[in-house]
């Protein structure tokens, strides 16, 4: 199978069109895996699609060699909530892994592989300011 990458996601989103992983449209928005209704996929996407944006230029993501794909996590305990991840197209390892709002901590959240996924990179009330406090 062959993964689309990141700046066709980020292009074809921005003409309102939405590409799975690996480059074709369906009903699910990017969507891995969910939990909730099929008739909210859609705005969750719209959601994610422009925070991977915002993410890829601030975490300056090489768009041409990664791709993005979200999920809608349903903890054990605590809400639902959505995240996205980036990977690298050529290894299939996920780079990094982001929530806007984690059901587990109420946080924003962003992990990478770097550190093992063992702990967050960064964490913070919303994902502005995590970005507004890199670099501090």
């Amino acid at each position: 199978m062959k993964n689309v990458n990141l700046k066709t996601q980020l292009e074809s989103f921005a003409n309102g069109i939405y590409l799975d992983s690996d480059g074709t449209e369906s009903h699910c928005f990017n969507f891995y895996d969910w939990f909730c209704n099929d008739s909210s996929l859609k705005a969750k996407a719209d959601r994610l699609f422009k925070a991977t944006a915002t993410f890829a230029k601030k975490f300056e993501i090489d768009l041409n060699t990664h791709y993005v794909f979200f999920k809608n996590n349903c903890p054990m305990n605590g809400s639902l909530y959505d995240s996205f991840s980036i990977v690298d197209i050529e290894s299939s390892d996920v780079a990094y892994w982001v929530t806007p709002k984690s059901g587990h901590t109420g946080m924003a959240e962003i992990f990478t592989k770097d550190n093992g996924f063992n702990e967050p990179l960064y964490s913070g009330n919303t994902i502005s300011e995590i970005y507004e406090n890199i670099g501090k």
